[in-house]
């Protein structure tokens, strides 16, 4: 028995419609999805949603991530400072799988006023259809890590 890949998605308030429709689009590729909200409109601040996703990820309580804000760049900004995430923001197919396949990213962020719907969707599948190609770009990986002080 397969168990099926588990993904945690969290966003601001600019990108609750964007998010609860990847939500199901993740679960239709048989993704078990922890949607962490937020749920209703009301004005929030990105980093401590982009924070919670990334702590999710590192606690081993999600294989990959997704997170949106307005640009998707202050988010992705705000899990970065969580040692071991390597998130990008992406607004083409291209960059997210990349960001997969290079850089070994354990987090996608997109922005909900960057990129339509519909493009949205082809970003998340080409980050979640694209493994780690290990080799020369581990080495490199292995580079951008937190080191020892």
């Amino acid at each position: 028995m397969t168990i099926a890949p588990r993904i945690v998605l969290s966003s601001d308030h600019a990108a609750i419609d964007l998010r609860r429709k990847i939500a199901d689009h993740v679960v239709a590729k048989g993704w078990i999805v922890s949607d962490i909200g937020p749920t209703t409109p009301e004005s929030t601040h990105y980093p401590k949603h982009g924070q919670a996703a990334a702590n999710a990820v590192i606690a081993g309580e999600a294989d990959l991530g997704i997170i949106l804000c307005g640009t998707g760049q202050g988010i992705m900004m705000a899990a970065n400072k969580v040692p071991g995430i390597r998130c990008g923001v992406c607004s083409d197919p291209f960059s997210a799988r990349m960001i997969r396949a290079h850089n070994d990213a354990n987090m996608l962020s997109i922005g909900a006023r960057v990129v339509g719907d519909a493009l949205a969707l082809e970003i998340v599948d080409a980050f979640l259809d694209t493994s780690f190609e290990g080799g020369r770009h581990a080495t490199r990986v292995e580079m951008i890590e937190p080191q020892d002080a």
